[in-house]
């Protein structure tokens, strides 16, 4: 059994943690906050993602503006968001390893190269996209 768990009334419980979110609408108030907390930060510290913001700000316009179905623009502009997506979850790896280690670690470089790949996938994924869509609108 985990050191942590605990029993009441014969029901296993595990601990809350003191940063375990409020409920109702206090707690979406406060993820709202967390989320911009969020974006902030990945702007001033993650130079990847303010280019990946520039492309997705350009990219969305392009998008708009092109003679296109709603749909067309919607997948563009969405392969763009999950670009930024993917770039938000690959910092967040990196900040928990270096978090935990600042050593050259196997396992530390194995998950930064696989969220790097994440990222290098995704932008793979949006470039097909657009190529198909504007082959698609020119061709």
């Amino acid at each position: 059994m985990h050191n942590d768990t605990f029993t009441i009334c014969g029901l296993f419980m595990e601990p809350v943690s003191e940063f375990k979110s409020k409920s109702g609408l206090k707690r979406i108030f406060s993820a709202f906050l967390y989320s911009i907390d969020g974006f902030k930060s990945a702007w001033k510290h993650e130079h990847a993602f303010r280019q990946e913001v520039s492309l997705f700000v350009v990219g969305t316009i392009i998008a708009l503006v092109l003679r296109i179905s709603a749909f067309e623009k919607l997948m563009l502009i969405g392969v763009l968001m999950l670009i930024l997506i993917v770039e938000l979850i690959n910092s967040s790896i990196e900040a928990v390893v270096d978090r935990v280690s600042l050593e050259r670690h196997p396992l530390s470089k194995n998950a930064k190269d696989f969220g790097s790949a994440a990222v290098l996938l995704t932008c793979l994924l949006a470039a097909g996209a657009w190529g198909v869509v504007l082959f698609n609108r020119f061709y």
